[in-house]
């Protein structure tokens, strides 16, 4: 878009992040910063807008240094607030997700029961906030789907949770109804909290200095797993779980992502040989990467040896910048990694595309398009004899 088209708001953002881009000294950086925190303050407290999102959109590709920093900048402004209320608080939102997958299918979610919701809160408080530290969790396991979908909802949720850790006044928070999940493999919920600390406090049990932090935090995190399972072992029966450290909302959203992807790449590949009864070489797997001007996912058809017809997919969603560059960098190659987790689960016999290819959709459903080993972007057609939901585990 025309810097002309732009809001005076957007402009100025970029302006003052091409400032601090430029910055020699950290007491220029700390002058930029300020200026940037009030302007994005201001910008998340006003009414709905995603002027934010749209100067990061400006940056992309060619001032990679500033997206970096304005990014960085935005996530830490939403998920982090200063509160008064008698004193000073410092507010953190906090993440902490559980990843589930199996080779059947997901069970449906059903609400926190209060026992089960007064046993994660406990163990919260006991095990990741500081001992100090005053805590609010929302009231439900909840989904990516449910997550906050901007910085300015992020912001918000902060406000709304962080005010009732500091005045223990429960007021409703909106959240978006769970989607469909019928069919689903492997998936991530997160338990989701705000630890208000007075300013300069510590937020986290690991920052305690009664043993040292690499130490600390891992013991926090077995003793939060321990407190926790037997709520979601019954939660997910038959499923195999894996909880990961409690940390600020969008480090853990990122490594909850980066975690899911491989566990639901060879829940699909499992599953797919049991529904279609087909070993695993028995199957081709073909990846190409896709996006507009950029690698955005990587997508992998399944074939079986004797067709050209893409029966199934998965998608492989890049997560950074870095990620989309990694074949310019010379760091390990991620169609490589997909492939190695397909030989994991039998399928050996993999075909990578060169170039970058549409990422082609349904006009329809809405599935994406997967490529065979022709190349060619197809409609997964799964053989009619198969049947196409995955069984429930009982």
């Amino acid at each position: 878009m025309p810097q002309s088209r732009l809001s005076v708001d957007v402009r100025r953002l970029l302006e003052l992040t091409e400032a601090l881009t430029l910055s020699g000294s950290r007491l220029e950086d700390l002058y930029w910063e300020e200026q940037l925190k009030q302007l994005i303050g201001k910008l998340y407290k006003s009414r709905k807008n995603r002027h934010v999102e749209t100067a990061l959109d400006q940056l992309i590709p060619n001032k990679m240094q500033a997206y970096e920093v304005l990014v960085e900048l935005a996530e830490t402004f939403s998920e982090s607030t200063e509160i008064h209320d008698k004193t000073d608080y410092d507010v953190l939102l906090v993440s902490a997700p559980i990843l589930i997958w199996t080779r059947y299918q997901l069970p449906l979610p059903t609400p926190l029961q209060r026992k089960d919701f007064d046993l994660i809160e406990a163990a919260f408080r006991e095990h990741i906030a500081a001992p100090q530290a005053c805590v609010a969790l929302l009231p439900q396991v909840i989904s990516f789907e449910q997550m906050p979908q901007s910085f300015q909802d992020t912001a918000r949720l902060t406000q709304q949770l962080g005010r009732q850790a500091v005045t223990s006044e429960v007021k409703p928070i909106e959240i978006t109804p769970l989607a469909h999940t019928e069919g689903m493999l492997a998936d991530a919920r997160f338990i989701i909290a705000a630890i208000a600390v007075p300013k300069g406090q510590p937020v986290f049990h690991w920052q305690t200095p009664s043993a040292p932090a690499v130490q600390s935090r891992a013991q926090s995190l077995q003793n939060w797993q321990h407190a926790i399972e037997p709520c979601f072992n019954r939660l997910f029966a038959g499923c195999t779980i894996d909880y990961q450290q409690p940390e600020a909302f969008f480090v853990s959203s990122r490594e909850a992502d980066r975690r899911i992807r491989p566990l639901a790449l060879k829940a699909a590949a499992i599953w797919l040989q049991n529904a279609a009864n087909l070993n695993g070489s028995d199957i081709r797997a073909t990846i190409v990467g896709c996006g507009e001007n950029m690698i955005e996912e990587y997508r992998v058809g399944f074939t079986t040896r004797q067709s050209n017809q893409v029966i199934y997919g998965c998608v492989w969603p890049i997560l950074s910048k870095e990620e989309a560059n990694l074949n310019n960098e010379g760091l390990p190659d991620i169609p490589d990694h997909i492939a190695e987790q397909l030989a994991e689960v039998g399928i050996k016999e993999v075909k990578r595309l060169n170039g970058l290819a549409q990422g082609e959709i349904c006009d329809d459903c809405g599935a994406p398009f997967f490529p065979n080993t022709l190349g060619e972007m197809m409609h997964p057609e799964l053989p009619e004899e198969i049947d196409l939901e995955p069984r429930h585990f009982h």
